[in-house]
């Protein structure tokens, strides 16, 4: 039986690479096709157009919130890989085809391509997605770096590139997806906690005689009868008082601290802040019971739930910690626990909450910030003596360690500092150079973004008043202001 001739797939003339470089892709055929053959042909033909590792990235995305950062990037590097390699490197190079012609048909792929051999598409968008998805997420990198592996494989063995052109993409998709990387940083990770504030002496409750307590009904889930029982076992001789329908806060709060040992206050951050202002007056430590929305200072006191609050409290454990303020050129005083601004930033924060779940972190800010200033106008200020343009001015009692507009933790609450943030309006293009720069995760970077730590900061309206916001909640407006650092305030709080 006469044996089927094998393709010689030489090149005959050319550089001495490209005669080397045919001879090996004809080596590699000179066998039979055998099933898997057809498989790696089928495999190539999933890769066109990136359609296997859009599939990918959608699969990845439903597994968590890490490998779905992880496919975005490595779709992103993808994206620069693929441009570069089926772009200005093919019209550069322009290097024909292997003559696939002779294969049979086992071995092909179901599309044949037409362009440049060089370099490999195919492999750069393999190289450069795995390696993304790698550099975020490295408990990937063995599976999704086998596929890719595969997929620049059978590159070859289809036919359609010669050895060289496959590696020369993976070269380039790496090299994308590293480059990406540069540009594009990852959130800093998670450092080990210290302690919050200096630990301070705090009386001794016993039962509760001399707590007064205040549960703010309006606020959080409205869950007050589990949370009036909870802290009436912790502390049965507690006076604890609800806010009626047609009460105000501040004269409830006041009443319970008049004469009292320590004010405890059930609420979110808007009725800390209340609480704060009351205890600060009354010169008493402060119980904060969580049972608000978002609970930001419970939070950064470690005691994010009311039993954690409670178990502060039993065993007389806390800290001493900033109060800031909004003192208002008039004489009224509005204290903050957590952040105070003007601008967009209570609607920024509030747009970007509700899309995080559905999207991710950092879209979330993006888009957020996007559909924000594209509906805002600048507000015109005088910011320590200076004429400005502002998107928004932010004060956070108290540095946070994260740059750019989501400060969301701070490592001190007692340093004795206001985190200035400040987003310029004068400048052409501002907002598309701001939602650019929280896409690429430079905002720290980005000319528009001014930060600063100071102990006090006048504020004056342009033209007229501005409204100011303290921990999201919207004041009436004023002509001028001064962020200021109000006091200290002892907090019952985990010191360990």
């Amino acid at each position: 039986m006469r044996r089927r001739r094998h393709p010689d797939l030489t090149v005959r003339g050319g550089s001495a690479w490209d005669r080397w470089d045919s001879a090996l892709l004809s080596r590699l055929h000179r066998r039979e096709p055998r099933h898997w053959d057809t498989a790696f042909a089928r495999l190539s033909t999933a890769a066109d157009h990136s359609k296997l590792w859009m599939g990918a990235a959608a699969l990845l995305a439903t597994t968590g919130k890490q490998n779905r950062g992880a496919a975005v990037r490595g779709l992103a590097g993808l994206g620069v890989a693929s441009a570069l390699a089926n772009g200005p490197a093919k019209l550069w190079i322009r290097r024909p085809r292997p003559a696939y012609g002779e294969l049979a048909a086992a071995w092909l792929p179901r599309r044949l391509p037409i362009t440049s051999s060089f370099p490999s598409g195919h492999s750069a968008s393999a190289a450069a997605f795995a390696t993304g998805v790698a550099l975020e997420s490295p408990k990937l990198a063995v599976p999704v770096g086998a596929l890719a592996a595969a997929v620049a494989y059978s590159r070859v063995n289809t036919g359609v590139h010669y050895p060289g052109d496959v590696v020369a993409g993976i070269a380039l998709g790496v090299t994308a997806a590293v480059l990406v990387r540069a540009l594009w940083r990852s959130a800093p990770a998670a450092e080990k906690p210290g302690p919050v504030a200096e630990p301070v002496d705090l009386p001794r409750l016993g039962e509760g005689a001399g707590l007064g307590v205040v549960l703010n009904t309006r606020a959080g889930d409205g869950e007050s009868d589990d949370l009036e029982q909870a802290v009436r076992e912790a502390f049965p001789a507690a006076e604890i008082r609800r806010v009626g329908e047609h009460e105000e806060l501040a004269e409830v709060l006041a009443k319970a601290a008049a004469g009292a040992v320590a004010l405890g206050a059930a609420g979110g951050d808007g009725t800390i802040n209340a609480a704060a202002d009351a205890a600060l007056a009354a010169d008493i430590p402060l119980l904060v019971l969580p049972s608000g929305t978002l609970n930001h200072f419970a939070r950064a006191l470690r005691a994010p739930t009311v039993a954690d609050a409670l178990d502060a409290a039993r065993t007389s454990s806390g800290v001493l910690v900033d109060v800031a303020a909004v003192a208002v050129l008039t004489g009224d005083r509005r204290v903050f626990v957590n952040n105070s601004s003007i601008g967009v930033y209570p609607e920024l924060v509030a747009l970007r909450e509700r899309l995080e779940d559905h999207i991710g972190k950092w879209p979330a800010a993006a888009l957020a910030l996007g559909l924000v200033l594209a509906r805002s106008q600048p507000i015109a200020v005088n910011v320590a003596g200076r004429d400005r343009r502002v998107w928004l001015l932010f004060a956070g009692n108290c540095r946070y360690t994260q740059q750019g507009l989501r400060p969301l933790s701070r490592k001190r609450l007692d340093d004795g500092l206001l985190d200035i943030r400040l987003l310029d309006a004068d400048r052409r293009w501002s907002r598309t150079r701001l939602v650019a720069a929280i896409v690429t995760r430079r905002i720290d970077r980005c000319w528009a973004l001014e930060t600063l730590t100071v102990t006090r900061l006048r504020v004056l309206a342009d033209t007229e008043p501005v409204s100011v916001a303290r921990d999201g909640e919207r004041d009436d407006p004023v002509a001028g202001f001064d962020w200021i650092k109000a006091g200290r305030l002892r907090v019952f709080a985990p010191t360990d």
